[in-house]
This record gives C-alpha cells, sequence and structure tokens, in this order.
C-alpha cells in the first residue's frame, strides 16, 4: 500500500490547474433551414427508417404491429412502463426483439439523438434489442453538436448515449456488419 500511496501523492500534488474551455462564436457553426428535413435525411443515409408525422397513427400501428407478433417489447414511451425492466440483466434482456424510447434531442448535422438513462431505463435497452424505435419531438431538434451538448446537462445523468443509425462496423475484413455492437435497425419516428 505504500508505493501505492506515494504513487496517488505524487499525482495529486503535481495536479495541472483547472483551465477553463474557450467560448466559441456559434455563428459560425452549421445552421439548417429546415431542421426536421436535415435530421431525417441523415438518418435515412445511415440506414434508419424515418416517419415525420404529427398525429401518431403510425407510431400506434407499429407497436400493435409489433405485439401481433408475439414478439419481446418494451416500451418506455410510458413513464409507468419503465421501473418494470430497471434491473433485468442481459441474460433476461437476450430475446428482446423491439424496444420503443424517446429521445430527449436530435441533431440535424449527424441524425444524432441524446437518450440519457432516465429516458432507457436501463443502460442495456437500446443496444441489447433487435429493433430500436426512437420518438423525437420536432421542436427537439437542434442543428448541430455545439447546440446539442449546451442543451444536455451530463451531470444530472448518470449515463447518456448519443445513437445516429443502425448499429454497423466493417472493422473486421472490411465485412459490414449490421447489428454488431447494438440494434440491427432503426426506426424513427418525428412526432
Amino acid at each position: 500500500m505504500e508505493a501505492r500511496e506515494k504513487i496517488l501523492q505524487a499525482v495529486t500534488a503535481n495536479k495541472p490547474d483547472l483551465i477553463e474551455l474557450p467560448e466559441m462564436d456559434l455563428s459560425q457553426a452549421v445552421r439548417y433551414s429546415n431542421l426536421v428535413e436535415q435530421f431525417m435525411n441523415v438518418l435515412k443515409a445511415s440506414g434508419a427508417d424515418t416517419f415525420f408525422e404529427n398525429s401518431g397513427n403510425l407510431l400506434v400501428t407499429d407497436i400493435d404491429s409489433v405485439k401481433q407478433q408475439g414478439d419481446f417489447m418494451i416500451n418506455l414511451l410510458e413513464k409507468d412502463e419503465r421501473q418494470e425492466w430497471e434491473e433485468l440483466t442481459a441474460s433476461e434482456l437476450k430475446g428482446l426483439d423491439t424496444c420503443y424510447i424517446r429521445a430527449q434531442l436530435g441533431v440535424a448535422e449527424n441524425g444524432a439523438m441524446w437518450i440519457s438513462e432516465e429516458q432507457m431505463s436501463n443502460r442495456l435497452l437500446p443496444f441489447i434489442c433487435q429493433h430500436l424505435v426512437i420518438v423525437l419531438d420536432p421542436a427537439d431538434i437542434v442543428d448541430n453538436m455545439h447546440q446539442a451538448y449546451r442543451q444536455i446537462n451530463t451531470g444530472n445523468n448518470g449515463f447518456g448515449v448519443f445513437i445516429a443509425g443502425p448499429s454497423k462496423t466493417a472493422d473486421i475484413e472490411q465485412n459490414l456488419v449490421i447489428g454488431a455492437h447494438g440494434a440491427r435497425s432503426l426506426r424513427v419516428y418525428v412526432i
């Protein structure tokens, strides 16, 4: 323990002073005339299916369709549903087909959507399901990541993630693998 304490004391003694982050001129950051259109186009290009509607009827039809198929589904769009799934483990969730989650905000420049631990209830859900469905209010779409980071407070949440498109990688022998690190498909409803 003595060596460990010496190392920790040396690190503490040589800790650099905190430096304030520079202020950025956001007037130079990218802006879009139609946030919803830009957001949806970028998501489509990444392989997501996108739907824009006022009524929510398509979403209800989507949920009913998954229910009728009898697949294991979790719907976190209703707040009272969230506590039921908080403590489940990966082995208990391994058969999860579809998960419905509400995003806190979306970013038009890259199609990313911020989902905090509060929205997902269980950190595993957006990654362990086969099909992820995210619902976003069009008023919650911002132009760029600078604006997004100014709106989210990472200190208030234990965990959060930006998701932009279905999971895919081509790292291994340059073969495209869908669903490598998360959901195989992503459907986004802007309602």
